[in-house]
């Protein structure tokens, strides 16, 4: 299955563990927020949780996306880009919210989310806040997740709420179910924990 999501719009949609799911960034300064529930409801993407296990301060290439209850949802298998911002969490989207409503969830459901294509850095203000980095992301920049539970998967393609001069840009959703696909060599011991429960669960 494949999607173009013009710039400034969403779009969602079940998908099964086992497939893997490609956006690709159709302009220039691309963002695609994506929020990731599981089929059951149970399991959440937990930012907090997936940086710190994993040490880290970003999404790349050879993570993988954990939830509340330390589960594993999607394993990030390749990227074009070193960063995805999960910072700066999401502003005030009302086109997530009308996806979510879409499956039955509501505004209590917009957890933070994963802002692919974008790159947050400390700003030399006295506060050392956060502060976008322009021209992080070109027409063509990939990245792929293989999914590792069911999933309900929401993108919406608004500028990333620290751009301040940016327009919205088109995304690529591309679903591929593509037979076994092995983990990244690189996942942390706690990464390896994670993808041994889920897939005790799927048993």
């Amino acid at each position: 299955m494949s999607h173009n999501i013009p710039g400034g719009a969403a779009w969602s949609a079940s998908v099964k563990a086992g497939r893997t799911l490609t956006l690709t960034a159709l302009d220039d300064g691309a963002n695609a927020s994506v929020l990731i529930i599981g089929a059951d409801r149970l399991d959440r993407l937990n930012i907090p949780d997936t940086l710190k296990s994993q040490m880290s301060a970003r999404i790349r290439a050879g993570m993988v996306l954990m939830s509340d209850r330390g589960t594993a949802l999607a394993t990030v298998l390749a990227s074009s880009l070193d960063w995805h911002d999960c910072l700066a969490g999401r502003g005030p989207d009302r086109l997530l919210q009308l996806e979510l409503a879409k499956h039955g969830f509501g505004e209590a459901d917009l957890h933070a989310c994963i802002n692919f294509f974008s790159k947050v850095g400390i700003s030399d203000d006295s506060r050392a806040s956060l502060t976008f980095v322009p021209d992080h992301a070109t027409a063509g920049d990939t990245v792929t997740l293989r999914v590792d539970q069911d999933l309900v998967v929401f993108v919406s393609t608004a500028p990333h709420q620290l751009a301040s001069e940016s327009s919205p840009a088109g995304v690529a959703v591309q679903i591929e179910g593509v037979g076994e696909v092995g983990d990244p060599s690189e996942l942390r011991e706690e990464a390896v924990r994670a993808l041994e429960v889920t897939r005790g669960l799927l048993v």
